[in-house]
């Protein structure tokens, strides 16, 4: 009988061993070739922000869709894209607007060709996004070449 629960308990600590593993390489693997692997909300480095990337047409595009502090205190209205260069713009809304457009996969989990657009500075950058795993991405925006720029991670966010 004792033998029979020590079998008992160590196939059940196997199976659930196996299962954990599962879980641990689905969440932090490196992602497949599959271009839509970026599709998904993203919280911004700095937990400010969340951008939800999506598929438009043959590129991919996201824009804002949470803000940590969506009301200007200024105001007390929603926030505007009041540093933007061209006036029209800055009456827009930063919740709902599309900051980053343009993106095609280049090769394994990396997507370039596109640009990103800060509204805390009105400015748009050229952009790569290179997903380290499942749950991150690296999106570098840079002026002329990649090595001028700047890196953010950002972090999968699970739907609830």
């Amino acid at each position: 009988m004792h033998k029979r629960k020590s079998i008992f308990k160590r196939s059940v600590w196997l199976t659930l061993s196996g299962i954990l593993m599962v879980f641990i390489n689905s969440a932090f693997s490196v992602p497949n070739d599959d271009p839509n692997a970026i599709v998904g909300v993203w919280k911004t480095g700095d937990g400010n922000a969340m951008v939800r990337i999506y598929k438009n047409g043959e590129k991919y595009q996201g824009k804002i869709v949470w803000l940590k502090e969506p009301i200007d205190p200024e105001t007390g209205k929603p926030k505007l894209d009041k540093n933007h260069p061209e006036e029209p713009a800055r009456k827009r809304p930063i919740l709902g607007l599309i900051n980053i457009w343009g993106f095609t996969q280049v090769e394994k989990n990396l997507w370039e060709e596109g640009n990103i657009y800060d509204p805390k500075n009105g400015s748009t950058y050229s952009c790569s996004i290179k997903m380290l795993n499942n749950n991150t991405l690296e999106v570098r925006g840079y002026i002329g070449v990649s090595l001028i720029g700047r890196t953010d991670t950002w972090t999968k966010q699970v739907a609830k």
